[in-house]
């Protein structure tokens, strides 16, 4: 089939309604909706399958725009298919508490899959979506029963192609051979600061041939239609590879200020609006006009996509006869609820248990569950023997034909590539049959730090394992020594950093981590061992907080995260035999989730009366909210064996008790003395 007038008025009303939703909110970018209308349009009516009445369909095609600041694209098409968007939510786009925000948000807006806007995010999101399908097709695929047949198919632009994280993205595609995969480059050579000549001219065609995608090159991708659809079917059929499309697009197709940075991010003057809509066929005094005949035109194709879906669900019904167990694993993962009882897998401890590396400990609740939490997935960049992140009996998640692993393998290799990492494995939780956890040291953790940003901005369940979390890893020195990294993370709204002091400790962080639909996770873990503690249990760990030793008449509170709980434990001994001096220990090993406990339990573990002084090795920043005072460290580390580092920072029983009889000293004349607990209740009100 050919394309005709109601194709050109679909692709002009694209354009006409992002020109009234930018011109309305005085604000957005209406330069790449006008530029990639058509290929849209192409793409969501020829192409993909999907039901706007179930935007959760498990094998729907997924979509991905990179370029987010384009929105307006994505949001048009939404509306036109049936999605719940309706022409007032496009009135309000960029206005507080709409459906339609400057970029694109998943849990927003219907249809929208992953939260994009910071460049290249969406590509790297994208290769975890193709991932994901593959993966869930190794799993649950068998002859008779395509259960995942889905693409993803993703638009990218300059700024993409330049972000670092695309790059490293785009090599992990090429090396998974991602069949499965579709990019379409928006070749429009302009960015905000003007002509790419001016930083960006390299040759994007080989450097994908160099990463070895699948390349193709439309290059009238404002009126070439048929060749649009032919480049995207060829692309289609290459299955051992993941597909590039460059397509070169004018920018603001139809504006007096095509072709120039002048229509990126800047709303049409209105005579311009006025023009454009008189060149397309619209009346230019109407605004947020839909012909009734290109709804009707996507309405029909949005009909396909229900009825492919009901197709789907009676595959499924046949499918639960014939793989009863795959079937019932399969429908339990949609509701993303875990396997029942798979927490009494997780480890427990006792004192005489002997010390171990909270990152070993991790390994032993990844070896410990694996079975039971099928839908679990481990990987690391580059550091698997550091981290401890693979199971015994892992199998790596490989292209099979490379014969290293297999599409259904559970361990992710994800070379040195920490962004990327952390960005596929959001792209992993939005797919809805794999929770995602990677790791790296915790200091590279700010590699990645942009897409640890949207794990939480998009509700992901992601777990980020980070190790070597301190000083404690010696000999590597300042360059690895994480200081401001946890007040960094602990700052991020809607994300758990967990630093746990023994094994009870890390199960209930795996636990907390597992069993939160909607927060993504980072377990800081130490490369040095540490003692299992008398009153540390699973239970009191998911609270976030407890008490670790109580004293009765103590003179100080040391709450503490991590290695320092020990060390505060020992420095409760020396306090009590060198200056007769009683404390009590809390430990502290996610503040995120202490938060959330009530008041009365806040105020047991951290109480009224007596002084409280924070003990971590690293920046003492956001520590005032649970302390008084604050032993940390507000400077880079050093090289040397980690007990003679801790030794140079007096982070030993010793210094500890120097810090805390002083601290004792200062607040003994405070009457009454506050919990830091309450001030800072007393601060928010």
């Amino acid at each position: 089939m050919g394309y005709d007038k109601i194709d050109e008025l679909a692709v002009n009303t694209i354009r006409t309604l992002a020109v009234d939703a930018t011109f309305a909110a005085n604000s957005g970018h209406p330069g790449a909706p006008m530029g990639m209308a058509p290929v849209a349009h192409v793409l969501f009516n020829k192409f993909m399958t999907f039901n706007p009445k179930n935007p959760g369909w498990a094998n729907r095609d997924r979509f991905v725009l990179s370029n987010g600041h384009g929105c307006m694209l994505q949001y048009a098409i939404l509306h036109m298919f049936g999605y719940g968007i309706s022409i007032d939510d496009l009135k309000h786009f960029r206005h507080v508490d709409s459906i339609t925000p400057g970029h694109p948000e998943a849990h927003d807006t219907p249809g929208i899959e992953v939260t994009t806007g910071p460049l290249g995010q969406g590509f790297a999101n994208a290769v975890g979506l193709a991932c994901a399908q593959a993966h869930s097709a190794g799993v649950f695929n068998k002859p008779g029963f395509d259960m995942f047949s889905n693409h993803t198919y993703m638009f990218f632009g300059d700024g993409c192609a330049m972000e670092g994280i695309a790059s490293e993205a785009a090599s992990t595609a090429g090396h998974l051979q991602l069949g499965n995969l579709i990019a379409i480059y928006d070749d429009n050579h302009i960015s905000i600061d003007g002509d790419t000549k001016c930083a960006f001219t390299e040759d994007v065609t080989k450097r994908f041939e160099a990463y070895g995608w699948h390349v193709q090159w439309v290059k009238d991708g404002d009126h070439d239609y048929q060749g649009i659809e032919d480049a995207i079917k060829k692309a289609k059929e290459v299955t051992d590879k993941p597909s590039m499309i460059r397509l070169t697009t004018t920018i603001g197709f139809g504006s007096k200020l095509q072709g120039t940075g002048g229509v990126h991010g800047n709303p049409l003057k209105e005579d311009d609006c006025k023009q454009v809509k008189e060149k397309f066929g619209f009346d230019p005094t109407k605004t947020f006009v839909v012909p009734q005949e290109v709804y009707d035109m996507y309405h029909k194709h949005a009909a396909e996509g229900a009825a492919a879906e009901k197709e789907w669900d009676s595959l499924l019904e046949k499918y639960s006869a014939e793989h009863k167990d795959l079937a019932a694993d399969l429908k339990r993962r949609l509701t993303r609820m875990l396997p029942e009882g798979w927490q009494e897998k997780l480890p427990v401890y006792k004192p005489t248990d002997k010390p171990e590396a909270s990152r070993k400990l991790s390994e032993s609740v990844l070896e410990a569950i694996y079975e039971a939490v099928p839908e679990l997935l481990s990987g690391s960049a580059d550091l698997t023997g550091s981290n401890n992140t693979r199971w015994k009996k892992a199998i790596d998640f490989q292209p099979p034909s490379l014969g290293i692993g297999e599409w259904s393998g559970r361990y992710f290799r994800y070379g040195v590539r920490e962004h990327a990492m952390a960005a596929i494995m959001n792209g992993l939780a939005a797919y809805g049959t794999v929770i995602p956890a990677g790791g790296t040291f915790l200091n590279f953790v700010s590699y990645a730090a942009g897409a640890v940003r949207l794990s939480a901005l998009s509700h992901q369940r992601v777990i980020y394992i980070a190790t070597h979390d301190s000083i404690g890893l010696g000999e590597d020195g300042p360059t690895h020594q994480p200081i401001e990294t946890l007040a960094h993370f602990r700052a991020l709204p809607n994300f758990m950093v967990w630093r746990p002091a023994d094994g009870n400790e890390t199960s209930a962080a795996y636990y907390v981590a597992l069993t939160s639909q909607n927060t993504p996770s980072l377990l800081a873990l130490t490369r040095q061992n540490l003692p299992q503690l008398e009153g540390s249990t699973v239970a009191n760990g998911i609270k976030g907080g407890y008490v670790a030793l109580e004293n009765k008449d103590a003179h100080v509170t040391l709450v503490a995260t991590g290695s320092e709980v020990s060390l505060c434990l020992e420095a409760v001994k020396y306090l009590k035999e060198h200056n007769d001096v009683t404390a009590r220990v809390v430990s502290l090993p996610c503040m995120e989730v202490f938060d959330a406990q009530d008041e009365e339990y806040k105020l047991k573990c951290i109480p009224h009366g007596i002084p409280t002084m924070s003990v971590e090795v690293m920046s003492t920043f956001g520590w005032q909210k649970y302390s008084h005072e604050q032993f940390g460290l507000n400077r880079f580390g050093a090289s040397g064996a980690y007990k003679d580092v801790y030794k140079k920072f007096e982070f030993t029983p010793e210094g500890i008790a120097k810090r805390a009889v002083s601290t004792i000293d200062f607040y003994k004349e405070v009457k009454p003395l506050r919990s830091p607990i309450q001030r800072a209740f007393l601060q928010l009100i």
